[in-house]
């Protein structure tokens, strides 16, 4: 397998990681949602509400778990991608990106005069 596909797969991952979080992230704010609505219920006993709140806090566990795990997997990928950078940097010539500008520069001022020379007309 190419190295390529390997990060491709590893960014995969992390997207999915990071999905996996805001789905989890809505869970625990609606399970804290409904363990402050039994809270009101009078009639709630209060082993429900620990219940509750023991669900909430296994779910916060987990929750930490993942971010760690997306933290140590991110800072892999960005020193993955600075690493690509210096040598696209280094590969890449400063002189030929210039002249690509110019070019592009050039061109742009070539159509704008002549659309300003048919409107005339």
């Amino acid at each position: 397998m190419s190295h390529r596909k390997i990060i491709e797969e590893y960014y995969c991952d992390i997207n999915n990681l990071t999905d996996l979080l805001s789905k989890l992230t809505n869970c625990y704010r609606l399970l804290i949602g409904g363990a402050g609505e039994l809270n009101s219920i009078a009639s709630a006993h209060k082993k429900e509400v620990k219940d509750a709140l023991h669900r909430v806090d296994e779910l916060g566990d987990i929750l930490d778990k993942l971010i760690s795990a997306i933290d140590k997997s991110t800072v892999e990928y960005a020193q993955y991608c600075k690493m690509r950078t210096e040598i696209i940097r280094g590969k890449m010539k400063a002189q030929y990106m210039e002249t690509e500008i110019d070019e592009e520069l050039f061109l742009n001022n070539l159509d704008t005069i002549y659309d300003d020379n048919t409107k005339e007309e």
